[in-house]
């Protein structure tokens, strides 16, 4: 797994974004896929999250993950889940030690928080729906009703397609101008018709003007590695039946 030095300095936080490596499936879900809304064994999918959940410091049952709908919304863990029946949201916050929240990724952008004084923490699934939804200022404020405070919280972005490789539609690019003209920074020069999204550039923006504290982006892309990453968009372009999915994960030490 993959950690990021904001996180990693303050104490009492565990937390990991999780590449494809370590696990035991097997095809395009090798190896440590973690999509339970994969085509993939159940029991592997399972072995790969106590995998995950391990590495992070919480049992199994106590690791957490949303189904996720591209949505800014935010769900508060307080106690277990069954995981075949997970709320419907994009974010999940906690103030509880010993419980791990996570978010699944495939290329959209990955953001775990926290505050180690409040001891509250949170992860975000911002794909650009979610992201021009809302669900980064949302987690935020979801934190603050728990105890946290704004200058305090550390936010650190993952793995995820990054602007070389991401290229989207007229439909989009109006849909990002339509709600702040100045989002025309984040758009490169594509195919005639195309752009080229820096999705990471809009996501790092969206929550330095939240007012929050350190943010940190690990600058790595999901499409252009395939050795250590799922790609949902280098699935598609390859013709591939299904995609493994990363888990990117925080808890409380208890």
């Amino acid at each position: 797994m993959l950690l990021a030095k904001t996180l990693s300095a303050l104490p009492g936080i565990r937390h990991g974004f999780f590449t494809r490596e370590g696990g035991v499936s097997d095809g395009v879900y090798s190896s440590l896929n973690g999509g339970t809304g994969s085509n993939d064994l159940p029991a592997h999918v399972m072995e790969n999250r106590a995998r995950m959940a391990a590495a992070v410091g919480v049992a199994p049952e106590r690791f957490l993950t949303a189904y996720q709908i591209h949505s800014p919304d935010v769900v508060v863990a307080q106690v277990p889940w069954d995981q075949s029946h997970r709320p419907r949201a994009d974010a999940i916050v906690t103030r509880e030690p010993g419980l791990a929240i996570g978010i699944s990724t495939a290329d959209c952008g990955p953001v775990l928080f926290a505050d180690p004084q409040a001891r509250v923490i949170g992860a975000a699934h911002a794909g650009w729906r979610g992201a021009l939804g809302g669900v980064l200022e949302a987690t935020i404020a979801a934190m603050e009703k728990l105890g946290a405070a704004r200058p305090r919280i550390a936010a650190a972005a993952g793995p995820m397609i990054r602007q070389p490789s991401y290229e989207v539609g007229a439909d989009l690019i109006e849909r990002f101008l339509a709600a702040d003209p100045d989002n025309a920074r984040f758009f490169a020069a594509g195919r005639p018709g195309h752009s080229m999204f820096d999705l990471p550039g809009y996501i790092v923006a969206r929550l330095e003007r939240a007012g929050i504290g350190p943010v940190e982006d690990l600058k790595l892309c999901t499409y252009a590695d395939p050795t250590r990453f799922f790609s949902y968009r280098r699935t598609t372009h390859r013709a591939e039946p299904d995609y493994g999915r990363h888990i990117n994960a925080i808890a409380l030490a208890e």
